[in-house]
């Protein structure tokens, strides 16, 4: 494959600096701090070397598919070292899950997300805001994928359709049964050559299953579902795979966690009907609670603003600003200690 196939554009190549003797290569695996590589000749599996570990400031910093990374090849091309990470165009992230208070990079250079979500057991608007919020602020064009409609009447599927419209989400929306193959065709028809996309969603909403789909054999390996409908969770790492038809499709494990760390523009470009009520308030400083004037207070009680949906910005907002303020705590702690340790060397090297 050429390096264009595997999703190289001009402006990606114009910002790779690698050194002499290294190339580019598209990072497709990643499975607990293993990597493996792609370029025109093939896959390898690949390691960072010493160098770059020392320079990386933090995880986001290191390798994640989908990445374009400079390596070096060994041993007859069998294996790699990645030297530097190209600067990504767009990229999927989020709060570490738990307690920690910093970013996990999930993958990069992604043209397009399916937010996959199941009509079954799966379906849930406030959830699936999170989703967007991540993907509009790494730059990347949602599109939604309503799976397992085989399982709902067309009356339920409707409400669910209506509900994502009420809450002001106007990404294209795909309906679809990987039993019934029917919206399969119309997933494909929007899967261009050359173009990456990815799949994201909870485990057991048919990603897998859909992935097969697309490449028209049962590659991946899938489990039967439950009594209830919900599948259950096969997908064990994040990789990339190569359509028939061109398309670059990165397959993930679900998340249980949707933690929103530093996602101004994500939130602005995820609740543009509150921005826009917000701009027509008649004072700057409108707090929403009291003040006259106010357009979001209007809009609620005339029932042009979805309070739900008002809430849940709130409550991502809220929960965003409580997490950068953290993280930028963080930070400012892990370079204190760093120049801790830098001085306690210095003074033992005069010693």
């Amino acid at each position: 494959m050429e390096l264009t196939e595997l999703g190289l554009d001009r402006a990606l190549a114009e910002q790779a600096t690698c050194g002499s003797g290294q190339r580019l290569a598209r990072v497709t695996a990643v499975d607990r701090g293993r990597y493996v590589v792609r370029d025109e000749q093939g896959e390898v599996p690949a390691e960072p070397t010493g160098k770059f570990l020392h320079a990386a400031a933090s995880s986001v910093d290191m390798p994640c598919v989908g990445d374009w990374v400079c390596v070096q090849y060994h041993d007859v091309s069998s294996h790699a070292s990645i030297h530097d990470v190209v600067p990504r165009r767009s990229f999927l992230r989020r709060k570490s899950p738990g307690k920690n208070i910093d970013f996990q990079m999930i993958a990069a250079n992604i043209d397009v997300a399916f937010i996959v979500q199941s009509c079954h057991f799966d379906f849930n608007v406030r959830r699936l805001e999170r989703y967007l919020v991540m993907v509009n602020e790494g730059q990347i064009e949602p599109v939604l994928l309503l799976t397992k409609t085989d399982l709902v009447s067309a009356a339920e599927l409707e409400r669910m359709l209506d509900s994502i419209r009420a809450a002001g989400i106007t990404a294209r929306i795909v309906t679809l049964s990987n039993v019934t193959g029917e919206g399969v065709d119309q997933v494909k028809g929007l899967m261009v050559p050359g173009k990456t996309y990815c799949l994201l969603g909870s485990s057991g909403v048919g990603k897998t299953t859909l992935i097969n789909q697309l490449l028209g054999r049962d590659a991946l390996e899938t489990a039967a579902v439950s009594g209830t409908g919900e599948g259950r969770h096969t997908t064990t790492r994040r990789h990339l795979v190569v359509l028939d038809n061109g398309a670059l499709l990165i397959d993930m494990p679900g998340m249980r966690e949707l933690g929103i760390l530093s996602a101004g523009e994500g939130l602005d470009d995820s609740f543009a009907d509150i921005k826009s009520l917000v701009a027509r308030c008649r004072f700057a400083d409108c707090s929403h609670n009291n003040e006259p004037g106010c357009a979001i207070r209007k809009a609620i009680e005339s029932g042009e603003l979805n309070p739900e949906h008002y809430q849940s910005y709130l409550k991502l907002k809220a929960e965003s600003d409580f997490n950068e303020m953290s993280y930028v705590d963080k930070r400012k702690k892990d370079k204190a200690f760093g120049k801790m340790v830098k001085t306690v060397l210095k003074k033992d090297k005069r010693k």
